[in-house]
């Protein structure tokens, strides 16, 4: 594995901050392949992520680290999208889900070191202590062919718990706040907000929350270019989520207004496709007829869309968290369902009249594409993306003393195989999964302390 020598030290600068790096793991037996993939993983002398034989990573941005605009990278790095600059040149967009009390890992420095504050008006919400918010998106310029950074920096403020989010087409980044703290909390303002932040912007953008879209436990987004219809998942605490789609009033102009609904299944309202306690109602392969029922009251106080949405005939899944759009439809994770809980992937295609009265003529569909009984293929999946060839890419989303967080590939016929294991301290998820315009590069960001790197390698070597 090639890392260079300056993101080495840059990995040591984030280990005094964040406690320092792990020995190399050697494990062999925390994964299965379906198929041989890229190849077994080989141990990382770094100590960071063990991947096949050829391919190498970089250190592209690490917590702790200064910024151009004079604050530090937070931790805690989650969702991500990639998008062109200039020749080579690409911006990465990168939520930090720092809660609104963790206030050690945000662009401010440990325990709020840094004198230098944003202007009132960039910054959402603030806590009792009147300083901003911890949470909120940061904009990376970096050099796929010369794996340089050219710039690092804040570009929304004063949010909390950042998740996932997802990429417009017309060039922004979707950011997710997956909470619903608020005044009851000491703070000024309630969340659980969708923000849009332009990728080709500078500096801090306007926090505009755009509240047609809801107010719940936001994980991420994603968007079908043919409508500019968002297709949104939840990560309910209670595990008792819904999935969304807001249908804009102006496609392309999110922040004016529209309707937000949810997913039923036509042939069995309030159904639960979870598959727990042994009520198993669908397989996989199976596909459902899809049903949309309005919501009322979107901003949600009470914070009760869910209930109020399944009382109507909603369908319940569990943990909704990754979603990305790919040729003509939505793959998203259910990162807890199944009957052994490790996780459902679920692919949504529209109607060819998404949104229209029509659809109920020719109604759109969900199949349960996979869904795992064995936690070594796939367990917990997260953040996804579809990979220049067709693939998923996603990423596990464990906490545990024993099994290790990996990146797992998808083919077209459901078949896993291992491509990353995260062999980092303390084993965090593994997120913000994306790809570069040209397919080159992979990046991906280890969530904690918050460490994004480019992976390269043999792409085309896979074996099927």
């Amino acid at each position: 594995m090639i890392v260079s020598r300056r993101h080495l030290l840059g990995a040591a600068a984030a280990s005094v901050a964040f406690g320092g790096l792990a020995r190399a793991q050697s494990a062999t037996d925390t994964y299965r392949n379906e198929i041989e993939g890229y190849g077994p993983l080989k141990a990382d002398p770094n100590g960071i992520l063990d991947l096949p034989e050829g391919f190498s990573y970089r250190i592209v941005s690490y917590a702790g680290q200064a910024m151009n605009d004079g604050y530090v990278v937070p931790g805690r790095a989650d969702g991500m999208a990639c998008f062109p600059l200039r020749g080579s040149k690409v911006i990465l967009m990168r939520n930090h889900e720092n809660k609104h009390n963790h206030l050690n890992s945000g662009p401010f420095g440990i325990a709020l070191g840094l004198k230098k504050r944003p202007k009132p008006d960039k910054v959402f919400d603030v806590g009792p202590d009147g300083q901003p918010l911890p949470g909120g998106v940061t904009r990376l310029v970096y050099d796929t062919a010369t794996g340089k950074l050219h710039k690092a920096e804040l570009a929304l403020a004063g949010t909390s718990t950042n998740c996932a989010g997802g990429p417009t087409p017309w060039g922004s980044w979707l950011s997710c706040e997956e909470t619903v703290v608020g005044p009851r909390e000491g703070l000024g303002k309630s969340h659980g907000w969708v923000f849009e932040v332009p990728a080709k912007d500078r500096g801090l953008v306007d926090p505009v929350p755009l509240t047609a879209m809801g107010r719940f436990n936001h994980e991420a987004a994603a968007i079908d270019p043919a409508t500019g219809i968002v297709y949104l998942t939840e990560d309910a605490f209670d595990r008792a989520g819904l999935f969304y789609r807001f249908i804009p009033n102006t496609p392309g102009a999110l922040a004016l207004g529209g309707r937000l609904q949810a997913l039923a299944f036509r042939d069995a309202p309030g159904a639960d496709a979870r598959n727990w306690d042994g009520k198993v109602i669908w397989k996989p392969g199976d596909v459902r007829q899809a049903a949309w029922v309005d919501l009322a009251d979107v901003e949600a106080p009470k914070d009760d869309l869910r209930v109020r949405g399944h009382a109507d005939g909603a369908v319940i899944v569990g943990r909704g968290e990754g979603i990305f759009w790919g040729k003509g439809e939505a793959w998203f994770t259910c990162t807890n369902s199944g009957p052994a809980k490790h996780g459902q992937i679920l692919r949504y295609r529209p109607s060819p009249h998404e949104g229209k009265p029509e659809e109920d003529q020719a109604p759109g569909t969900v199949e349960l594409f996979i869904e795992s009984t064995d936690d070594k293929v796939m367990d917990y999946p997260d953040n996804l993306t579809v990979a220049p060839n067709g693939h998923l890419m996603v990423c596990d989303d464990r906490y545990s003393d024993t099994l290790k967080n990996h990146l797992r590939g998808v083919t077209p016929e459901g078949k896993v195989y291992t491509l990353a294991r995260n062999v980092y301290r303390d084993n965090a998820e593994l997120a913000g999964v994306c790809f570069s315009p040209d397919g080159g590069t992979m990046f991906l960001n280890i969530y904690w302390p918050g460490i994004t790197l480019a992976i390269q390698g043999p792409w085309e070597s896979l074996k099927t």
